[in-house]
């Protein structure tokens, strides 16, 4: 599996890279300002944005991941699909509302207004190392599984990706992020639905085959309907999705900043709408594939290379059937859309990165009456040192993975102290800046408690300590535990005589 490609193959590819860079050359006739930078001046159709939503949700982790999940168990992480909806609700009711009518395209501004500067350096600073993280996962992941696929080096497809995503990010803002969210979507499903047309079409039998398989094997189940909260049951993950997709949307820039740029309110609601339910049949779809690649070698065990055992490795088995089991021309569509899943990610996460540290850092701290002129060069900068950033942790992941690896646990820490933070401010109006803190101290520490004490490093000692949980309810437990100790301390703590009142849009949302 260390051929290069065809050259149909590669003119598909290449093709499709450039055309990113040519949209973002395009766009850049309209990126001169930095309200057009960060929120394309409010003139995005609703339906553009709700698939730049979508676009967000998948990354080519996702394209990669959940089809190797389907063929190594069953349709489980589709509960976490399942849960989408349900806040979607949330967010269309109260989110939206309150972002629109705040005017801030930051996420993080009324931290500030409700518990103090801490709070929103707090989760500016959470945020941006997550995306760092998150930026360099993602590239060196992505360049990992495209390694076997193209025949280049790692580093060759790092910085390809870097790159281009660089370039049509700096210069393009946040309108050619969306428009090529909305090109790549339909890069990304194309690929994906030419990969199930083909595995259903190839079985011997013909396509009843795949379901009969896949039904005498289990495949089709959504995992244990019990009440063990050490296992991935329905309820536990149905949970997990939930608290995910709430901080999603409740606190993620990289959604947040797209409900800025729809047109009017209405449109940015129908926007969460489109990007929800999109994702709830595509993630079917690839979940699909990784069924059907269950019976497509169930059936052909001789198509799989000497050495490649699908239980032992689900997700080398789809890389593999994109390089040898897909036609000339699709093999290029399908890496086309793997890229395309990647770059909508990191290109978001790019501009959302610069937006924070223009609104939240420079303007907050050191220039609050910057001119469009500085605060062009600051996004177009920022922009350019995250892309580096991102880049550089994607090749450090090739030599300090296990170090990466320990990030992502920390980055959880973090993601949970956030959302209980924001869902402490949303609902109750008594919370204050003690409540806070008190919150957040204990929450994160349940948080660490429940990320490590399972681990082999911990001492015997403390084995009666061990988090008895999944790691699914980390999110879950630790927001919790912010969110209701808040609650308690603002409760018992009462109004501190003299204490600044909140403004109106933060205390209408704590009063809902």
């Amino acid at each position: 599996m260390t051929e290069t490609l065809s050259l149909a193959d590669l003119a598909v590819l290449v093709l499709y890279l450039a055309g990113m860079v040519a949209m973002g050359i395009w766009f850049s006739r309209r990126s001169g300002t930095p309200d057009q930078f960060m929120k394309a001046g409010g003139s995005i159709p609703g339906w553009a944005v709700g698939i730049s939503i979508f676009g967000t949700y998948v990354s080519s982790i996702s394209f990669l991941a959940l089809p190797g999940k389907a063929l190594g168990g069953n349709w489980n992480p589709f509960v976490f699909s399942l849960s989408i909806p349900i806040a979607t609700l949330v967010a269309v009711r109260w989110f939206v509302p309150f972002y629109r009518r705040s005017g801030e395209v930051s996420a993080y501004h009324h931290l500030e207004q409700r518990f103090g500067a801490w709070a929103r350096t707090y989760a500016v600073c959470c945020y941006l190392l997550t995306q760092i993280a998150r930026m360099g996962t993602i590239m060196y992941l992505l360049a990992l599984a495209l390694a076997p696929l193209t025949g280049w080096s790692l580093l060759t497809l790092i910085l390809v990706s870097g790159v281009i995503t660089i370039i049509y990010t700096l210069i393009g803002g946040i309108e050619a992020v969306i428009w090529a969210d909305v090109v790549q979507s339909f890069v990304l499903i194309g690929g994906a639905l030419a990969c199930g047309c083909l595995l259903v079409f190839g079985m011997p039998q013909g396509p009843s085959q795949v379901f009969e398989i896949a039904s005498q094997n289990d495949k089709f189940s959504l995992g244990s309907f019990g009440w063990n909260l050490a296992q991935p049951t329905f309820w536990v993950v149905l949970v997990y999705g939930l608290f995910i997709n709430l901080q999603n949307f409740g606190i993620d820039q990289s959604y947040v900043q797209r409900y800025a740029t729809a047109r009017t309110d209405r449109e940015a609601a129908k926007s969460v709408w489109v990007g929800a339910l999109l994702y709830l049949p595509i993630s079917a779809v690839f979940l699909f594939i990784g069924t059907a690649l269950f019976a497509y070698y169930t059936t052909q065990p001789d198509l799989l290379p000497p050495g490649l055992d699908p239980k032992a490795k689900p997700d080398a088995v789809f890389p593999h059937f994109i390089h040898a089991g897909l036609p000339v021309g699709i093999s290029g569509l399908v890496i086309a859309a793997i890229f395309a899943a990647a770059q909508s990610t990191l290109a978001s996460s790019l501009n959302c990165c610069a937006t924070l540290t223009l609104c939240d850092v420079v303007k907050r701290y050191f220039r609050p009456g910057a001119t469009e002129r500085e605060s062009m060069k600051v996004l177009r900068w920022s922009t350019l040192g995250f892309g580096i950033a991102g880049t550089a942790a994607a090749v450090a992941m090739m030599r300090i993975k296990s170090a990466l690896d320990a990030w992502w646990e920390l980055a959880s820490i973090f993601s949970g102290g956030m959302l209980g933070l924001f869902l402490l401010g949303l609902i109750s109006r008594r919370a204050k800046n003690p409540a806070a803190v008190t919150g957040v101290v204990v929450g994160v520490l349940v948080i660490v408690w429940m990320t490590f004490s399972p681990k082999a490093a911990w001492p015997e000692s403390l084995e009666w300590l061990r988090s008895p949980f999944h790691n699914f309810l980390v999110i879950v437990i630790g927001t919790m535990s912010i969110l209701l100790v808040g609650l308690l301390v603002s409760r018992f703590a009462g109004r501190t005589p003299g204490a600044p009142q909140a403004k109106t849009p933060e205390r209408s949302m704590a009063a809902r």
